[in-house]
């Protein structure tokens, strides 16, 4: 195996082909994806391979897989690549000076009061900034902030440690339950008990995510299952039109609800909380752009920390 990667025989091509060959698990369809031929393709791969001394990918029904030594170089080539992209960016935004584009991934949580408040007072004071959002699951967000193509990431922070990333807490916000106004739930004076609140039928999150885990922990403690009469979804759109035309009670960050004259927060305690923040890939400091973006999340944050209070 190759001792010395910074001899000149590496290039930039080689991680590129490597990278597009595993996102596309083809050699046919990694050439047509960077419009070269298949066999500069195949060569490219070949070159690398007898560089490092190492098979990277291997032939399967489903195509070509990395192998265990090629996952491990693709890690790091992904990383690469990334930092090559944001040092092409920084220096475009630095010549733009207060222009420029950054692009935020999000997931629900703190998308509909955090990222807007943020993005507003952003555009007030740098209107020639460009800001795009992308939705995603809180894995392929991940991916895409640790490849570059993101720039940070806005949204549930979780318990678990995750490396190569920084992770910027902003405010703790509860989970609550919520239904529309004018339920028959909502004309109690008193918060109904669970054990009532489960005759309804329920929204839940979809399973394997951590708020469906926190859900049920929270039944737990009560002695609770999860709703027999549910509807799995993590479609706030589609959570929004059950609730608003549907006896449906959906758990579901704060913030989601506050401020909805159509939806109603009920009084009945979760005891679940979830921290929002912004995660940023650890392998390089934010771009300017980003940096005024994050000035503008952190000043909402303390907000909206204010107002939870």
């Amino acid at each position: 195996m190759a001792d010395n990667l910074l001899d000149g025989r590496l290039k930039l091509r080689h991680l590129v082909l490597a990278t597009t060959v595993a996102e596309h698990g083809s050699v046919v369809t990694a050439a047509e994806h960077l419009h070269i031929t298949q066999p500069v393709v195949t060569r490219g791969i070949r070159e690398l391979e007898d560089l490092l001394g190492v098979r990277l990918f291997e032939r399967t029904v489903r195509g070509m897989s990395p192998t265990e030594h090629g996952t491990a170089f693709l890690e790091h080539a992904d990383a690469i690549l990334g930092e090559v992209r944001r040092a092409g960016k920084h220096l475009s935004e630095l010549s733009a000076g207060a222009t420029g584009t950054v692009i935020v991934g999000t997931h629900l949580a703190g998308s509909n009061v955090l990222l807007p408040r943020a993005i507003a007072r952003l555009k007030r004071a740098h209107p020639g900034i460009t800001v795009i959002v992308q939705e995603g699951s809180p894995e392929l967000l991940r991916t895409e902030l640790l490849s570059g193509e993101l720039d940070l990431t806005v949204g549930r922070l979780s318990s678990v440690e995750a490396d190569r990333t920084v992770r910027r807490a902003l405010y703790r916000e509860p989970i609550r339950l919520v239904t529309r106004a004018g339920h028959p739930v909502t004309r109690s004076a008193t918060p109904p008990p669970l054990t009532e609140l489960l005759h309804y039928p329920w929204i839940v999150p979809i399973a394997q995510t951590t708020l469906r885990q926190e859900l049920e922990t929270a039944l737990a403690r009560h002695g609770l299952p999860l709703p027999a009469d549910r509807i799995e979804c993590t479609s706030i759109l589609t959570m929004r039109s059950l609730l608003l035309e549907t006896d449906v009670l959906a758990a579901l960050p704060e913030l989601v609800a506050r401020g909805e004259d159509q939806l109603s927060l009920l009084g009945t305690e979760l005891e679940t909380t979830r921290t929002v923040g912004v995660t940023l890939a650890d392998s390089t400091p934010p771009s300017p752009t980003a940096r005024r973006l994050l000035s503008e999340l952190d000043a909402v944050g303390s907000a909206i920390r204010a107002e939870l209070a």
